[in-house]
This record gives structure tokens, sequence and C-alpha cells, in this order.
């Protein structure tokens, strides 16, 4: 599959355009061009995506959990979470009801960032991001730090959750001490930070309050125990659970793609598949610093406007960790993230299995 490009204004205006066009279409009462299509179609409905697999999704309306459609080709992007406008087939064949023929502009949109695909598109009209770590596999303020400059570039509230915390006990008391030290700095910075284990049925209210009448995916490393919280606060779905690999100490994917589940107090839960690195080279490295909300009060402050906030002369943000204004490890963790950048940042995108 070809890289997605990044557009310019001039592209997105048009691409914009067009979804507006494929919308008034999809709304207006049948026309000579298109009595063909539309004679064995209903008419324009709203409804939501609550997973999709290749050219079929499935929706959902306010009446009808779970309706299988398939997507017409000039819908360009269709992910978890989308208003989309369908049309219900007249005679249903192989449990398709209908055809979805256009997509609703999206509040949000949580995007990732892969080798061969570009930016792909994960889950869309989501006002939470719950940013799922654990104990075992080995908690990482790296992964966090990037999910946390994710969601402040998207503007999308994060909360932290630390699962599996009744596991803090059973291991040693300078890891123990590391990991609620990373924490407490979290909190420091301005970030909710929840701790809580699917087996501790109490632990998952202040969780469930969380929730309440938000739309929220949850996000992590594989093997943390997204699932898992799934299951606990939706018994009912059952959702496949992973183990953490003996071999390598990591987890093992078991959601494929993300899927939508409305919650019984209002609101909605995004399960989506689980990665073990979430790249961020699709972001300028400005833009990464912005992205650590607590470097704000700095950035610009520095003697030379191209710092790279190394070992530059008069680096403002060098001098607000050395007088403890700013923490050490965000600012190893915002160099590492550039670093990675640097390194596997694709010049050019080929097909899987191919050299570029």
């Amino acid at each position: 599959m070809a890289k997605q490009r990044k557009l310019n204004k001039g592209q997105l205006r048009r691409m914009q355009a067009n979804q507006q066009k494929r919308l008034q279409q999809a709304e207006a009462p049948a026309t000579p061009e298109l009595e063909t299509d539309a004679s064995s179609l209903g008419a324009p409905e709203a409804g939501t995506v609550v997973s999709r697999f290749g050219q079929q999704a499935i929706i959902c309306t306010p009446t009808e959990p779970d309706l299988r459609c398939h997507i017409r080709r000039s819908v360009d992007s269709l992910v978890c979470g989308d208003v989309v406008v369908w049309r219900r087939l007249q005679q249903s064949t192989n449990d398709v009801v209908g055809v979805i023929e256009a997509v609703q502009p999206r509040s949000s949109l949580l995007s990732r960032p892969d080798y061969y695909d570009g930016l792909k598109p994960v889950a869309a009209n989501v006002d939470q991001i719950l940013i799922v770590s654990s104990v075992l596999p080995a908690f990482s303020t790296q992964i966090i730090d990037r999910y946390l400059v994710a969601c402040e570039d998207i503007e999308v509230t994060p909360v932290i959750i630390l699962n599996k915390a009744d596991l803090l006990a059973d291991i040693e008391a300078d890891a123990a001490a590391e990991i609620q030290s990373a924490l407490a700095m979290y909190q420091a910075i301005g970030y909710q930070v929840l701790q809580v284990s699917a087996k501790q049925a109490a632990s998952l209210i202040s969780l469930q309050q969380v929730l309440d009448d938000h739309v929220s995916i949850v996000v992590g490393q594989s093997g943390v125990g997204k699932s898992s919280l799934v299951n606990a606060l939706l018994p009912e779905i059952d959702a496949e659970v992973g183990a953490v690999s003996d071999n390598s100490g990591l987890g093992q994917h078991t959601t494929t793609v993300a899927t939508r589940y409305p919650l019984p107090n209002g609101g909605v839960l995004i399960d989506s598949p689980g990665i073990r690195e979430f790249a961020l080279w699709h972001l300028e490295p400005e833009r990464v610093a912005w992205c650590f909300k607590d470097f704000r009060p700095y950035l610009g402050r520095c003697k030379f406007r191209d710092c790279k906030h190394l070992d530059d002369p008069e680096c403002a943000l060098q001098q607000a960790v050395e007088t403890g204004d700013l923490y050490a490890l965000r600012m190893y963790n915002f160099h590492r993230i550039i670093e990675s950048m640097t390194l596997k940042k694709p010049s050019r995108v080929t097909p899987r299995g191919k050299k570029s």
C-alpha cells in the first residue's frame, strides 16, 4: 500500500470539497444519473462505525447495534468511530444490509505512523485517550511520552493508567518506587493518573467515572492488559486476552482491529490493537517539543533560534532542568524521540517486501 503523503492546504481543501459533495449526493433525492444505483437503496440514514474489515464495516444506529455494510470505493478513509451516511439495501445478501456512501467531518482523528503504509488512522471522534501501561511488561515512560505527544498534537485529553497495579507488591522495591515516582511526575505536570487492576473490581470505580459521557480509546503496548480492562468493564463482550511471551517479555497482539463498545452508564469505549512502538516521525521536532506541555513556558527563550536543547549555549530548557523546574526524565525522553525520528523516518515508502 502506498504511503499517505502529507497534504498541502490546497489538497486538503479539494479533499474536503469532494467529501462535502459526496455528503450532499448521499442526502439528495435520486437523480437520473444516480437512479440506476439508487433504485435498490433506501433513504439516507446516519450510523456510526463500530469496526472495519477490508471493504466492509460494522455500523450501529440508535436502534440497531450491529449492521454489516459495504463501503463505496469513493469513501477515501473510514475508521472506528466515524459517523457515516449509509443507505439500506432493499434486498440484503450475505448478511450485508446496506452501503456506506459518505463520512461526516471528524472532530478528532487518532493516527499511527506506519513505516510501510504511512499515517494510518486508528479511530475518529474520540475526546479522551486512555494511555495504558503496566508493571508487566516493563513500565515505560518513553511509550507514555510518545502517546502524550500524540494526544497534545490532536488536542485530545489523555488519561494515564497503570494497569496490573496489584503486581507492584511483587516486584523489587526500587523498581516499584521508580514507577511511583514517574506517575507522580505526570501528576505534577498536570495529567490525570489512575492505578487499577482488571482483577480488582474496586480499583475500577475511578476508571468507570472517568469514562462516563466520554468517547474514549484505550491505547498502549501489547500485553499491558487493555483487553482485560475492557472485559472487566464490559464482561459481556469477552474480548480476547493474550499473555506476555516468556521468551521476549513482550506482550502478544490480541485485538486486531479497533472496536467500539457502548458503556452502560453512558459514553463509549474503543479497544485498539496493541503495538510494540509508537513512532512520531510524521511530526517536526519543533512540534514534538511543543507537545511536551511542560516545555512550553521555555520554548523561544533559548539564545539560538535553532537550539537543539542538548549542549547548546544558554538553552532555556537545559537551564530549567538544572534548576529543577523541568524533569530530567522528560528531557531524556524528548531527545530519545527526536533521535528515533532521525534514525527511522522512511525516505521513501515501497510495497511490503520490496527494497526502496
